[in-house]
């Protein structure tokens, strides 16, 4: 488990979070992107309460196609509304529970710490950056990271000529390792990414209107039947987990 952050050390939850000793673990499911500020916020409910939280993380189109398959999550954390809304439509989300929860931010990365600062902006050459190598992206058609990675190297005319350079990975943390690990020398990814691997660099942000934006919905699922369930649901939307999505660098939305 990730160590205590300063801000949900203790203790953070009243008396509201109060919960029976027997109840089942609350089962999460998380974008990727969630990990390095989710993992801290889960083990601090799990001492205050002593009722395990257990986090499955991946891309969002695999976790919305598995919960659609009937896999018993209490509560699902999208970095896309489109599949979050997949995840409604197919009646898994409890009515009155879904909110915007938090924002990211789209940038370029690169393994090499002496790499130019770059504008992404119409006619940044992107493909000359490369130099043969390849640019590290979630997969581009189906997990939300490489899915706004496109569109902005669309937007800003720059996909035709990168297209053939693109190394896909399942989910955008498993783009980042190649990046970090020199596989690929650069990458797109969520800034939060970014700032949780010291071997990356960032050189540059994608502007806002060059894709839709990044909203992280989350929703309390169909299968939870536990008090515990609501009370995670309701601790993520806390000001004290607020401000460690801040410290990690979402943008907090509700």
């Amino acid at each position: 488990m990730s160590r205590l952050i300063p801000a949900l050390a203790a203790p953070l939850l009243c008396a509201a979070f109060a919960l029976p000793a027997l109840a089942d673990d609350v089962v999460v499911f998380a974008a990727a992107s969630m990990k390095t500020a989710l993992d801290p916020i889960a083990e601090s409910f799990q001492a205050e309460t002593g009722h395990d939280v257990a986090i499955s993380y991946a891309g969002s189109n695999a976790l919305a196609k598995q919960i659609l398959d009937g896999a018993p999550a209490d509560i699902f954390i999208s970095a896309s509304v489109q599949w979050m809304d997949e995840v409604e439509k197919g009646g898994e989300v409890v009515p009155g529970t879904r909110a915007d929860l938090l924002g990211n931010t789209l940038v370029l990365v690169a393994h090499d710490e002496n790499a130019s600062q770059v504008t992404p902006a119409p006619g940044f050459d992107l493909a000359g950056m490369l130099d043969g190598g390849k640019l590290a992206m979630a997969l581009i058609d189906s997990v939300p990271a490489g899915q706004y990675g496109k569109e902005a190297l669309t937007t800003l005319g720059e996909w035709d000529a990168v297209a053939p350079s693109v190394a896909q990975a399942d989910n955008v943390r498993a783009a980042l390792a190649l990046v970090a690990t020199g596989e690929a020398p650069y990458g797109i990814v969520y800034a939060t990414d970014a700032a949780a691997e010291p071997k990356v660099h960032v050189v540059g942000t994608f502007p806002a209107d060059s894709h839709e934006a990044v909203v992280y919905p989350v929703a309390l699922l169909k299968n939870a039947a536990d008090d515990a369930d609501r009370a995670f649901l309701d601790l993520l939307g806390s000001a004290q987990a607020g401000e460690a999505f801040a410290a990690q660098g979402f943008t907090v939305l509700n």
